[in-house]
């Protein structure tokens, strides 16, 4: 169907809220910023559902859309730092970034973040992939079994997001002092990403700051452990060959600027 992108919007909250009728009395806004927020927050608290091919093809419209406004990032065309070829430092959102996997800091249910409009990395990724991601998340639980332990990695498809693969690891949560057992955790999730991209042959891999968020890790230790682990995996695999550290705070890239100079 032929629709604009704020038509796409309109027609996608009012298909959310036919599925979630306890928000079909929330007021829709006139306002592309203010219609984007409600159409977001109706996604982050959709269940992990199937939604029809009509939806899909709908949504994946919008988000398609909002994504090449937003600017795709070719990772192939990042420079790398100067002391290692394999190693690129970027700062950017990384729901715009094209390559073969980026990382998402997950948590234990592996379904995404629920709050509407949350500032989470789980968030973001998890409205520009599409619902289909939180669906594809809940289908690995069910097989599981039981939810996801720190340390480890799952693969899902990246969906609406220009990044082929998702992988999703639940780093550790700092409540209180920081242990030996919180670095080997956070370390582990390096590890496990780094593993899961070589058997699958990705040839480029963005990291988030896993942990340094709502997790409280204390950044400068996590970068530190974070530079540490790919350097070291990486001389041991030919895959990835390229390792991206994307950061989105200005005090994030001063550190790792510093770790990779």
């Amino acid at each position: 169907m032929m629709m604009n992108q704020q038509e796409r919007a309109l027609w996608l909250i009012r298909a959310l809220m036919k599925d979630m009728p306890q928000y079909g009395e929330v007021p829709i806004p006139a306002l592309p910023p203010q219609r984007w927020q409600l159409l977001r927050s109706l996604m982050n608290l959709r269940p992990p559902l199937p939604a029809s091919d009509e939806f899909l093809q709908v949504q994946d419209a919008f988000l398609g859309q909002m994504t090449a406004e937003k600017g795709i990032v070719d990772a192939s065309a990042l420079p790398p730092v100067p002391v290692d070829g394999r190693l690129v430092l970027w700062q950017g959102d990384i729901t715009t970034l094209r390559c073969d996997a980026i990382v998402n800091a997950a948590n234990s249910q592996l379904l995404g973040c629920f709050s509407p409009c949350h500032g989470c990395i789980d968030n973001i990724i998890h409205t520009m992939a599409g619902v289909q991601l939180r669906l594809a998340c809940h289908e690995l639980m069910l097989r599981q079994g039981h939810e996801e332990p720190a340390g480890q990695a799952k693969c899902t498809p990246g969906f609406d997001l220009p990044a082929k693969y998702v992988l999703h690891t639940v780093g550790p949560i700092v409540d209180g002092p920081l242990t030996g057992q919180h670095e080997e955790t956070l370390a582990s999730c390096y590890r496990s990403c780094l593993r899961l991209a070589a058997e699958r042959g990705l040839r480029s891999l963005a990291f988030c700051c896993i942990s340094t968020g709502v997790f409280r890790f204390p950044a400068r230790r996590a970068a530190q452990i974070a530079v540490q682990t790919v350097k070291e995996a990486l001389q041991k695999a030919d895959c990835p060959q390229t390792v991206i550290f994307n950061v989105f705070k200005d005090s994030d890239l001063q550190i790792y600027r510093e770790l990779l100079a």
